[in-house]
């Protein structure tokens, strides 16, 4: 186990110490009004951790306090690693991103767009191109969630038991084969849906490596990185700094719900959100990508490679609010922000609904769970938490603006 320390006085790197005050009593105010059970939130310049603080409980009932070691589930911002796992077999020759998906996974082979109807009666027309791994990484493949209802695609993927993005009881490979015999909804590489694409690159950084997703992950990523509590499960000794999950009630309250299972290690090994990870893990992947690429000596990927991950990607530039027609992925809100290859990049400071900068880029989990990069300002911040809103929040939003507060030489 590593520890996440705080390194250096605010004032020396830039940051406002009355402004990070006004930050932490404002997140301290949604613990002591009950809709938080407790966070941590840590913003680094240059590499260094500059504010640190740790408020409220990991587990209310038992009384634990949140901790710096504390575990989370960490969702959907286990999506960047599988893209930087991804890279790196792009680097060694092993995969292309023009590569059809499937050269690697068959059962991707002729795959349809949907036309009209719904259930039995779908119509569909084969796709005019392969979907390919950029789609998978963009979010351009056509794929989608089963838990959305904006598309008769969607109802698809319930009809066929994916409600949790899982054929229950199935692993990986089986059930990417089930994504597989779905139509698309749209065709490859057109329009930005966020969906189970993930899941699909997980498999096919599998078949390319001959390593199981976590084998890939703790050889390739967490262990040259010094990430020593990431991983799709947690041990005995780990077991008890686990944070416990909330779900948002419909009086604005939070109440215990079943999470993600992480003691043994789950058959489903889900490229999409399936980490659990400490603030110092968090920590040091910010600071890969903020270092493009290189970490205390080690490098993972070149430069030019975090540069493109860390870059628009979507077609024509457009950004996310161009897709308005999907359900999207609403952090820190579409307009101004593009979607690069695993993390979401700001294209328009403008127009985004919190203040931000150019180029700045990052991604988010379900259980409200955020980090992001600042090039600009050498900036990385993240924020941890275990709640599963009911309805649209404004913690995301609140934090970039009281960050961007902090910044003297904004």
């Amino acid at each position: 186990m590593a520890l996440l320390r705080q390194e250096v006085d605010p004032g020396e790197v830039g940051l406002d110490a009355k402004a990070l005050d006004r930050l932490d009593q404002h997140f301290a105010r949604y613990v002591d009004e009950g809709r938080l059970p407790g966070y941590l939130v840590a913003l680094a310049r240059g590499g260094r951790v500059a504010h640190l603080v740790t408020h409220g409980h990991r587990d209310i009932a038992a009384g634990l306090p949140v901790e710096a070691d504390t575990l989370w589930r960490i969702y959907s911002m286990t999506k960047p690693v599988t893209s930087v796992a991804a890279l790196l077999l792009v680097e060694e020759g092993e995969l292309s991103l023009d590569d059809p998906v499937e050269r690697h996974l068959p059962a991707f082979a002729e795959p349809r767009v949907y036309v009209s109807g719904s259930g039995a009666d779908t119509v569909t027309r084969p796709a005019s191109g392969p979907i390919r791994i950029r789609h998978l990484m963009t979010h351009t493949a056509g794929l989608t969630f089963a838990f959305y209802h904006t598309h008769p695609v969607d109802a698809l993927y319930r009809d066929a038991r994916l409600e949790s993005a899982v054929l229950p009881g199935s692993d990986l490979a089986e059930t990417v084969d089930v994504y597989a015999s779905l139509p698309l909804q749209f065709e490859p590489g057109t329009e930005w849906n966020y969906s189970v694409a993930s899941n699909v690159l997980g498999r096919v950084i599998e078949v390319v490596s001959g390593r199981s997703l976590d084998e890939f992950f703790a050889e390739r990523i967490f262990g040259p990185l010094g990430m020593t509590d990431a991983g799709f499960c947690v041990n005995d000794e780990q077991a008890g700094r686990l944070a416990e999950l909330y779900g948002g009630t419909e009086t604005g309250g939070i109440e215990p719900i079943p999470g993600l299972p992480l003691h043994g290690r789950p058959r489903f090994l889900s490229g999409s959100g399936g980490l659990a990870a400490s603030a110092h893990d968090i920590h040091r992947f910010m600071e890969l990508l903020r270092r493009r690429g290189e970490l205390d000596g080690t490098r993972l990927l070149a430069p030019g490679t975090v540069d493109l991950m860390t870059s628009n990607q979507l077609p024509g530039g457009a950004d996310l609010r161009s897709f308005g027609s999907r359900p999207a992925h609403d952090e820190p809100g579409n307009d101004g922000v593009g979607f690069g290859l695993g993390v979401s990049v700001v294209t328009d400071p403008t127009r985004t609904k919190a203040p931000s900068v150019l180029g700045a880029y990052g991604w988010s989990g379900v259980a409200t769970t955020t980090f992001w990069v600042d090039p600009r300002h050498d900036l990385t911040v993240q924020f941890m938490t275990q709640v599963r809103p009911k309805t649209s929040h404004t913690i995301f939003q609140d934090l970039k603006r009281l960050v961007h507060e902090a910044v003297q030489d904004a």
